[in-house]
């Protein structure tokens, strides 16, 4: 609505231009006319402007200055000025640039409603229903309704006050003074033309840019120029997304790549990360198996903590992979979020998008120490730490226990409960037994710290041996007697007398003494056979050996003198 100016703010035209438009105003300008003038002074508060007639017009200078105080014109600047008249008594001229302004922009409105076209302005203020809009310099107010100010609903309209932008004429009156202006109106035009040139090239696969419109929890939608793509949480980065506010913001312009396009419902899906290379394709060769690497926690589970190795590429450790020797409940007692650790890569599986980490693994085992420092046959020694029906744990170092099972607590005795040698917290010693460092296990001995007696067994109670016990337990098959402390021996009911006996408890109870004949000893399974039957017969043998050789020694009886039933009644075993 203004003539051409030669640099922003400021209104000029060429010697030539001033020449043409004086020659077309030579004549007496009639009142309502608007003319061609040329600045010729500046004062402090008035701006002279020369029209070619009988003299120059004063004009305020407020018309030539922003709301900012910015002047926009200069001394020799041309610019549109309304004739109001000529003052009778003084002959002053009465210009106005401020009516030049209004008259143009009305000019212009109405040009705009009837083609359909638009004008430009700036919003100055915000008034009841919606907003106010200046088109042009100190020129018309027109009125921009709520709903009309952009294309989606606008609850905060205190954002769009001091924008300048295009607006459509809804409908004006300008005896009234009325204009009511829309900028929905032209956003959805130019979102129009936007989604004609934007279908031309959209399909799958190709590259765009876009501005984020919105954020969802699931994602962003773009706009890719009049049609919207939504850009899902999963495909903005290769690296673990809690929500997509953490990547992108509102505004923001993306490039993005069209992953799946439907026409027929104008539906687009965009990704993101695709446009970069993929971590996980080269995770192998830059993380192998047995690595050291640096990372950080992301997360924390009820299994263990995911750490990120870098963008993109996270890694696992499970809570079994944290401590050689405690038991870890949680990863939280451990690491925390966000720590910065060194792990070790114990597998990598492209396949599924996993790698496995482990924690414990860049420090030393202590279960690989103890093997090392206490070997299979040395000896250890550890307070009880716990007490099963299986046997005794006792630690060895912190977090490193040993088993010492009920069978290896006693070399004799038979132990129906642990508890009945020992208690937590005594203080034993103990021989390694065996050491799993695979399977984290040390099996201890206590009973080998001595000699096994059943080695002394055969040659203290060799076959023939006459022996005194106690009966210990009484069964169908025979009578237990203990010989000495954890040594027992079994007479078979067999053996028990030279007569037939069905019922051993007829004869014996647990506490008598008894004395019999060791038969036979087997110190692999710890066995000793007695038998009484054995011992009667022996001392028959040795009476009747003693009877004859007495009466050999007095000449009175040999051998050879016996009836053979004398000799049968000889060997009969005593009831």
């Amino acid at each position: 609505m203004s003539v051409s100016s030669e640099r922003p703010g400021h209104e000029a035209a060429s010697e030539e231009d001033f020449a043409t438009l004086f020659e077309q105003s030579i004549q007496s300008p009639r009142p309502g006319e608007v003319l061609p003038g040329r600045v010729v002074r500046i004062d402090r508060d008035s701006v002279t402007v020369d029209i070619g007639y009988k003299c120059e017009g004063a004009i305020p200078l407020r018309e030539f200055s922003t709301r900012d105080g910015e002047l926009l014109v200069q001394v020799n600047d041309v610019v549109e000025v309304y004739f109001e008249g000529t003052d009778s008594e003084s002959g002053e001229v009465r210009l106005s640039r401020q009516r030049a302004q209004q008259l143009s922009a009305w000019r212009e409105i109405e040009r705009a409603y009837e083609t359909q076209g638009t004008v430009e302005g700036e919003i100055v203020g915000k008034v009841k229903g919606g907003l106010q809009v200046d088109i042009g310099v100190q020129g018309v107010k027109a009125f921009l309704p709520g709903s009309h100010t952009d294309i989606r609903p606008a609850r905060n309209l205190d954002r769009y006050i001091g924008q300048r932008g295009r607006f459509a004429i809804l409908k004006f009156n300008r005896s009234r003074g009325n204009v009511v202006v829309s900028r929905r109106a032209v956003l959805e035009r130019e979102r129009t033309q936007l989604k004609e040139e934007t279908l031309k090239v959209l399909e799958e696969g190709v590259i765009l840019e876009g501005t984020v419109k919105n954020i969802t929890d699931y994602g962003a939608f773009v706009d890719l120029g009049g049609i919207d793509g939504l850009l899902h949480v999963t495909d903005m980065s290769w690296a673990r997304v809690g929500h997509p506010s953490e990547v992108v913001h509102v505004g923001d312009r993306l490039k993005v790549v069209v992953l799946k396009y439907d026409p027929e419902r104008e539906r687009v899906s965009l990704g993101m990360k695709q446009i970069m290379p993929d971590p996980w394709a080269s995770a192998a060769e830059r993380y192998p198996v047995g690595a050291r690497v640096r990372g950080k926690v992301q997360s924390l589970t009820d299994y263990g903590a995911f750490v990120e190795l870098e963008p993109g590429l996270e890694g696992l450790v499970h809570v079994s992979e944290m401590s050689w020797t405690k038991r870890v409940t949680h990863p939280s007692k451990v690491l925390e979020v966000g720590q910065e650790v060194e792990v070790q890569v114990l597998d990598v599986d492209i396949a599924n998008r996993r790698i496995s980490l482990g924690l414990k693994q860049v420090e030393p085992n202590p279960w690989e120490m103890v093997r090392i420092n206490h070997p299979v046959g040395s000896r250890v020694r550890g307070k009880v730490k716990s007490i099963t029906d299986f046997g005794v744990f006792i630690e060895l170092a912190e977090g490193i226990d040993g088993l010492v099972h009920v069978s290896d607590l006693h070399w004799t005795k038979k132990v129906k409960h642990p508890s009945e040698l020992y208690q937590k917290g005594d203080e034993v010693e103990a021989v390694v037994l065996g050491i799993d460092v695979a399977s984290e296990r040390i099996s201890l001995g206590i009973k080998q710290l001595t000699q096994d007696p059943w080695t002394q067994v055969p040659r203290r109670y060799a076959p023939g041996t006459k022996v005194r016990g106690v009966v210990t337990s009484v069964t169908d098959f025979g009578v237990f007697v203990e010989l000495e402390e954890g040594i027992e021996g079994l007479i078979h009911v067999s053996q028990l007398s030279t007569e037939r006996i069905d019922r051993p408890a007829a004869l014996y109870k647990v506490g008598d003494e008894v004395e019999a004949e060791v038969t036979q000893v087997d110190p692999r399974e710890k066995r000793i056979g007695l038998s009484i039957k054995a011992l009667r017969r022996t001392e028959e043998r040795e009476e009747v050996d003693a009877w004859m050789k007495r009466e050999q020694e007095g000449g009175r009886f040999s051998l050879a003198d016996m009836l053979p039933e004398d000799l049968e009644q000889r060997d009969k075993p005593k009831a």
